[in-house]
C-alpha cells in the first residue's frame, strides 16, 4: 500500500513540477524579484491560468479526495485544511482573470501543490523504508523445500505444502523453509535479518531454527514446528503492520491541531475581512488579505512533523532489534518511573544446573536424583532439564513415570514405581507412589514440614543466590480443587530431598541496572524464587525493589502495586508466562528470540535476547519525542507568526505579509521539519560504560 502511494505521489510530483515551470517563468512577481524576463507571444497571458488549472486538476485533486472523509465526519483535519488552502488559491486566482486584481496566486498555487506532493512522497517513502527490512525477510523465505520421505528419499515441494512434523533437508547455503528444530547435523546459520546478531549462530541437534534464515556450510535435517501464519516471520510482519496503523499521542495531537487550525484560519480570515472592511471599506484588497490568510494557514509542515519522525523511529527500532506494536507505548517509554524485570531468562541466563543435593536420613543422593528425574521426564522447564542432565551425568537408571501433571506456579507431579527406593513405601500394591518436585509454594500446598538440616541447606543455598527445589514422596490426593492453581491438591507428603540450582546472572544485567539508574529509573525484580534467592540477586545487581515467591497469576498484581504508588511502570518478561503482567504494565516489553516475537501481550518486542535493548528503547523514545516536539514548534511557529502578519496586524507599521513571502515561509518551514526529522538517524543509542561489578562475584552466583 505504502509503495503504491509512494509511486503515485512521486509521479504526480514530477509531472506537476514540470508543468509548474511555465507558470514560474511567466509570473510577474518572480520576474520582478529575480530580475529576468521571458519573451511574450500571442496568448502568453493565458500560460499561468491554463497550466495552473492542469496542475490543480492533476496534483491537487487527490488532496480534495482525501479530505472527503474528514468533511463527511465533520472532523476537519490535515487534508481539510490543505484542500481549503489550494481551493481558495485556485478559485481566487481564476477570479482575477475575469476581475483583474492587484495579484493572483498562480505561482503560489502550483508551488504549494508541488511542495505538498513532495512532502507526501517523502512521507510514504519513509514509511515504506521503515518496513523494508521486514519485507526483505519475506523475500528470504524460499518457495520450495526438500521434504524427506518415510523411505529416506527427498522430494521437492512448495513451502506452502509443509506441515508440522515434516522432516526437511536444508542444504549448505539454502534458506530454512520453516520454523523448526534441528534433528541431525551441525552448521552455522545466518540470523541477522531477524535477531540482529551479526555473527552466524551455531546450530546442532535440539536447537531451534527460524524460517527464512540462511544455512551455512553444514547440512541440517530440521523437524518442522510451525508453518504459514504461525512462523516467526509472519508474526513480525503482523507486528510491523500494527505499528504502522497505530498513532502516537503526539501524532494524534498534530492531527487535532490541524483541525483547530482549520477553525482558526477560517475565523482569522473572517475577522480580517470584517476589520479591513471597517477600516478602509470593502474592496478587492480585502478579499486578497482574507485569501492570503487561508492559503498561508496550510499545515503541510505540521502534517509532516510527526509522521516523518515516527517512520524513522520505527526504522531505527527495527534495525536495533526492537519491534514496536504500539506507538503510544513507545512514546511513553521515555516517562517510565520504574521497570520491572522477570528474573529467570531475563536478568539471568535461564540455564540451571544442580550444584548441591541434601537428603533425609536413609536416602541416597543418587536415589533422590533418579526419582526426581523420573518425575521431570515429561517437563520442558529449565529446572527439569537440569535435573535430568544431572542424572545423566551420574549415569543413573531412571524409573518410568506415568500420569505426569504440572501444578501451575508450584511444580510437577507424577506416579513413579518406588518399590526399589530405599526406605520407601508405595501408595498401591504394585509399588507406585505419587511423587512431587517443586519450590516453596509446593510445600505450602502439601503442608510438608522441612526437616532442620534441609532448612539449613536451603538457607545456605539462598545466601549463595541459588534456587532450591524439593522432592516430596507420597501424600493423600484430595478430591477438591485448589482455587488458586486450578489443580487437584494433595496433603501430607514426605519431604525426602532438596536440590540447589544455580542460574548465572547475565553479564549485561549489571550494566542494564546501572544504565537505568543513570536515567533516573527505578529497577524492580519479579520472581517465583524464594525471598533469599531474590534478595541475593537484587543485592548483587543493585536492584531497588524485589517481589519474590510470586505465582504467575499474581505477577500483574505486583505491577499494579507500583502503579498504585503513582509510578509509570514498564514490565520486561519472556512474553509467555508474564503475559498478564505485560498487559497490566504501562509499557509491556517482551524479551526473547524465536517465536517469542509473535507474543501479543507486549507493546514492544526485543528480538535479540538482550536486556540492554531496554535501555536503548528508553533512549530512542526520548530522542524521538524530542524531535517530535521540535518539529511541532517549527511547524506551528510558522503559523503563529504568519497568520497574524497575513491578516495585517502590523499594517499600521507598514509591515504586510504578501502571499509570495507567505508561500516562501511555508516552504522553508516544511524543509526544516523534513531535515530535522532526518537528524534522528544520528541518535546515539550506545550505553555508557560503568565500573565492572562482575569482577569479584562468585562463579556460581545467580
Amino acid at each position: 500500500m505504502h509503495e503504491g502511494h509512494e509511486q503515485m505521489f512521486r509521479r504526480r510530483f514530477f509531472v506537476s513540477t514540470l508543468l509548474s515551470l511555465p507558470v514560474l517563468l511567466y509570473s510577474p512577481t518572480l520576474q520582478e524579484w529575480l530580475g529576468f524576463s521571458v519573451p511574450a507571444f500571442p496568448g502568453s497571458e493565458w500560460v499561468n491560468p491554463v497550466f495552473a488549472v492542469v496542475v490543480f486538476a492533476y496534483g491537487g485533486v487527490p488532496f480534495l479526495r482525501m479530505a472527503g472523509p474528514e468533511v463527511r465526519d465533520r472532523s476537519p483535519g490535515m487534508m481539510t485544511l490543505i484542500s481549503m488552502a489550494i481551493s481558495v488559491a485556485f478559485v481566487y486566482s481564476l477570479a482575477t482573470v475575469v476581475f483583474p486584481a492587484q495579484s493572483a496566486f498562480f505561482w503560489e498555487l502550483v508551488t504549494l501543490i508541488d511542495i505538498m506532493l513532495l512532502g507526501h512522497w517523502i512521507e510514504m517513502r519513509s514509511v515504506r523504508r521503515a518496513s523494508s527490512a521486514v519485507d526483505e525477510l519475506a523475500k528470504l523465505m524460499p518457495d520450495t523445500a526438500e521434504r524427506i520421505t518415510d523411505d529416506g528419499d527427498t522430494e521437492e515441494v512448495p513451502v506452502s505444502e509443509l506441515s508440522e512434523g515434516d522432516l526437511v533437508l536444508v542444504r549448505p547455503g539454502a534458506s530454512v523453509p520453516a520454523d523448526g528444530v534441528v534433528e541431525e547435523g551441525d552448521s552455522d546459520v545466518e540470523e541477522s535479518m531477524i535477531t540482529g546478531e551479526s555473527k552466524p549462530v551455531s546450530k546442532e541437534p535440539g536447537d531451534e531454527v527460524i524460517g527464512g534464515t540462511v544455512n551455512g556450510d553444514g547440512s541440517l535435517r530440521v523437524r518442522v514446528g510451525a508453518t504459514g501464519e504461525e512462523t516467526t516471520l509472519a508474526g513480525i510482519m503482523r507486528l510491523v503492520e500494527e505499528a504502522q496503523q497505530s498513532k502516537s499521542e503526539t501524532q494524534v495531537l498534530a492531527d487535532r491541531a490541524a483541525g483547530w487550525l482549520f477553525y482558526v484560519a477560517v475565523g482569522a480570515a473572517a475577522v480580517t475581512a470584517v476589520a479591513w472592511t471597517a477600516a478602509v471599506s470593502f474592496n478587492a484588497t480585502i478579499i486578497e488579505r482574507a485569501v492570503t490568510v487561508l492559503v498561508i494557514a496550510c499545515p503541510h509542515a505540521l502534517g509532516l512533523a510527526i509522521p516523518l519522525v515516527v517512520a524513522i523511529n520505527t526504522s531505527l527500532a527495527a534495525r536495533n532489534g526492537m519491534l514496536v506494536r504500539d506507538r503510544i507505548a513507545m512514546e511513553e517509554a521515555r516517562n517510565l518511573d520504574a521497570i520491572v524485570f522477570d528474573k529467570t531468562g531475563t536478568l539471568t541466563e535461564g540455564e540451571h544446573g544442580v550444584v548441591g543435593v541434601a537428603t533425609v536420613d536413609g536416602v541416597d543422593e543418587d536415589d533422590a536424583l533418579r526419582l526426581a528425574a523420573a518425575v521431570e521426564g515429561d517437563s520442558e522447564h529449565m529446572i527439569a532439564r537440569a535435573i535430568r542432565e544431572a542424572a545423566a551425568e551420574r549415569d543413573l537408571s531412571v524409573p518410568d513415570a506415568t500420569g505426569f501433571e504440572a501444578i501451575k506456579g508450584r511444580g510437577v507431579r507424577a506416579t513413579v514405581d518406588v518399590s526399589g527406593f530405599p526406605g520407601g513405601s508405595s501408595d498401591s500394591a504394585d509399588g507406585d507412589s505419587e511423587v512431587y518436585v517443586g519450590g516453596p509454594n509446593l510445600l505450602t500446598q502439601l503442608d510438608s514440614e522441612i526437616p532442620p538440616h534441609l532448612r539449613r541447606f536451603a538457607d545456605e543455598a539462598g545466601q549463595n543466590a541459588q534456587t532450591v527445589v524439593y522432592l516430596v514422596r507420597g501424600g493423600e490426593r484430595s478430591e477438591s480443587s485448589d482455587e488458586a492453581s486450578g489443580e487437584a491438591a494433595s496433603r501430607g507428603g514426605e519431604l525426602v530431598a532438596a536440590f540447589a540450582m544455580a542460574d548465572v546472572i547475565r553479564e549485561e544485567s549489571y550494566r542494564v541496572v546501572d544504565a537505568l539508574h543513570d536515567l533516573g529509573i527505578e529497577v524492580a525484580m519479579l520472581t517465583g524464587d524464594s525471598q533469599d534467592v531474590a534478595d541475593a540477586v537484587a543485592d548483587e545487581l543493585g536492584i531497588d525493589t524485589v517481589f519474590a515467591e510470586v505465582l504467575p497469576e499474581n505477577k500483574d498484581e505486583k505491577v499494579r502495586e507500583l502503579q498504585d504508588r503513582g509510578k509509570l511502570v514498564g514490565m520486561v518478561g519472556d512474553g509467555v508466562n508474564d503475559a498478564p503482567a505485560l498487559t497490566r504494565a504501562d509499557v509491556g516489553i517482551a524479551i526473547g528470540s524465536g517465536t517469542d516475537v509473535a507474543v501479543q501481550s507486549a507493546d514492544v518486542i526485543l528480538v535479540k535476547n538482550n536486556p540492554m535493548d531496554v535501555v536503548r528503547l528508553v533512549k530512542l523514545s526520548e530522542a524521538s519525542y524530542r524531535k517530535m516536539q521540535e518539529n511541532i514548534v517549527w511547524a506551528a511557529g510558522y503559523n503563529v507568526f504568519a497568520i497574524p502578519l497575513a491578516a495585517g496586524v502590523l499594517a499600521p507599521l507598514g509591515i504586510l505579509l504578501s502571499p509570495a513571502v507567505g508561500a516562501l515561509l511555508m516552504s522553508l518551514s516544511t524543509v526544516i521539519v523534513a531535515v530535522n526529522a532526518q537528524l534522528l538517524r544520528r541518535v546515539d543509542l550506545s550505553i555508557s560504560e560503568f565500573p565492572d561489578r562482575t569482577r569479584d562475584r562468585p562463579e556460581t552466583s545467580t
